[in-house]
């Protein structure tokens, strides 16, 4: 076997190794990242998690107080760049932050929701969802119901919250040992 070949070998052999341990090293940060202390989600004496509803949105108690939740029981947001009833979310953004599609015909009420139901076109003709004039939106760094991992975070010179059952924006933290204390990656 000519020396070369072996060289070659070695090297394939540490990329594999080295490839496996950052890998490792990343599930390791994921993990302890998305940890919480305490009793799982749902256990007596745990913050409530939302439910599954089928309702477009719907008002339910979590771990912030009530606040929005589709109807797979994900947290909803609004933007704090969105103005005039507008998004200004779209391409990057909205890959990220899916926007709530509004029902046809718009309801007049939803349950839990005290604030004004409406609807804003999107700039691709899409309806989007608005409560007391604010397009809403999910997360796709929640992949649960009750996680609020965009709460607090500012992208695209804005702060994400979640939405009150009156359409404002929540404005307190995240809980301590709750299960949403999981940072977005780099990218976005």
């Amino acid at each position: 076997m000519s020396t070369s070949r072996t060289s070659d070998r070695i090297h394939r052999r540490r990329q594999v190794a080295v490839t496996s341990l950052a890998a490792a090293a990343l599930t390791l940060t994921a993990a302890s990242c998305g940890s919480h202390s305490g009793s799982p989600a749902g256990a007596a004496g745990s913050a409530p998690v939302p439910t599954a509803t089928g309702s477009t949105v719907s008002g339910q108690a979590t771990a912030l107080g009530t606040i929005l939740v589709d109807g797979q029981g994900r947290t909803v947001y609004e933007f704090a760049n969105d103005k005039n009833s507008m998004s200004t979310c779209a391409a990057g953004c909205a890959a990220n932050w899916p926007y709530v599609p509004a029902p046809a015909p718009l309801p007049k009420s939803l349950p839990g929701v005290t604030g004004t139901l409406g609807m804003a076109t999107r700039a691709d003709g899409n309806r989007q969802l608005t409560v007391a004039g604010h397009p809403v939106y999910t997360f796709v760094g929640d992949s649960t119901p009750g996680q609020t991992n965009g709460q607090g975070v500012n992208l695209n010179g804005g702060v994400w919250t979640v939405v009150s059952p009156a359409g404002a924006p929540v404005t307190n933290p995240s809980p301590a040992g709750s299960m949403t204390q999981n940072p977005i990656g780099p990218g976005y």
